[in-house]
């Protein structure tokens, strides 16, 4: 087979595309490096199975080159990370929209597969116990810039159906709960390798809010094999997916729980989210996954735990940091 992965240098399509070369496929990557990195596909290049093409997804007439002659396509190029969808709302915003136009469009075209990466945000600010796909999304106002993002994924989502519906494009989605792992940095909020970086460098682990608010983590592995499944999956077509992993945790409790695993004599810090992301942010308390679907059409079940996860997060930040310090000792000349 021949993929297309759009934001495969990025943590989660890097990872996918390891997955996919791994199995003897073809795979081209469209990414614009914007927030992908050369460092997560490096290594894949030696299989000589894969294609890298520089470019914007918004450019539709590079995207049409590039679906031209693949079997299928998965659709992850999008903004990623809270710090970066409240500094950038308006790229934020025509990244997703535009991007996912562009990408549909293409694969009408050809009517070539295609999954599509969504996000838990949003259901919003939903307060169920657990969240299931056909549930009401409770989007905030627009004065706040974070639901921004959550709006822009859902017409997103109804632009990706409405194909389905119009002409049966052979779509699926995917809502992916908090997806953690090797490669990903804090760069961008992500609360796990943002936490673990300090932890190892004893610096004070900064929680927002009160962190009282509770989060489920799936492992990128496991998150790589569910997309896989329900692209592969015909019985998918048409259907959005929760992926994600229901082992609930508390902010506070992870916090306290990557200072024990990391030997950590770091201090956990509470910053309003006022101070962290400026007046135009609210957070959701709770956001657990329903997962019975997926494991009905695919028989999906992650496998790692959240110490499974944490493990692999601070194995991998850890060689990061001794990488930094011996480019850091190196003399010059």
């Amino acid at each position: 087979m021949k993929y297309l992965v759009t934001g495969g240098a990025g943590f989660i399509g890097s990872h996918l595309c390891e997955s996919l070369l791994a199995s003897g496929h073809d795979v081209t990557i469209l990414d614009d490096f914007s927030t992908g990195r050369y460092e997560n596909i490096a290594h894949l290049e030696s299989t000589g199975k894969l294609k890298v093409v520089c470019g914007d997804v918004k450019d539709s007439a590079l995207v049409v080159e590039c679906v031209r002659d693949v079997t299928g396509v998965f659709h992850l190029a999008s903004a990623v990370g809270v710090q970066l969808v409240i500094d950038k709302p308006v790229e934020t915003i025509e990244t997703i929209v535009e991007g996912t136009a562009a990408v549909l469009r293409a694969c009408a075209r050809y009517r070539t597969p295609i999954l599509i990466t969504s996000t838990s945000e949003v259901y919003g600010k939903s307060t169920r116990a657990t969240f299931t796909e056909e549930d009401d999304s409770v989007i905030g106002p627009p004065s706040f810039r974070r639901w921004g993002y959550a709006a822009a994924k859902a017409l997103d989502e109804f632009l990706a159906l409405a194909y389905w519906h119009q002409v049966r494009l052979p779509v699926v989605l995917v809502r992916l709960f908090n997806t953690v792992g090797p490669r990903q940095t804090g760069r961008y909020g992500m609360v796990v390798p943002r936490l673990v970086r300090q932890a190892l460098r004893n610096e004070p682990l900064t929680v927002y809010g009160d962190g009282r608010q509770s989060r489920c983590f799936c492992h990128v592995r496991d998150a790589v094999a569910g997309i896989r499944s329900l692209l592969e999956t015909t019985a998918t077509r048409g259907q959005l997916f929760n992926i994600g992993n229901e082992e609930e945790v508390t902010i506070n409790e992870l916090a306290q729980r990557i200072v024990t695993m990391t030997g950590s004599h770091s201090e956990i810090r509470h910053i309003p989210y006022r101070e962290a992301f400026g007046s135009g942010f609210e957070d959701m308390q709770r956001r657990v996954p329903s997962l019975a679907k997926i494991a009905q059409k695919v028989g999906f079940a992650p496998q790692a735990t959240l110490e499974d996860i944490l493990n692999d997060v601070i194995a991998d930040i850890r060689q990061q940091l001794q990488l930094e310090s011996a480019m850091t000792d190196v003399p010059n000349g």
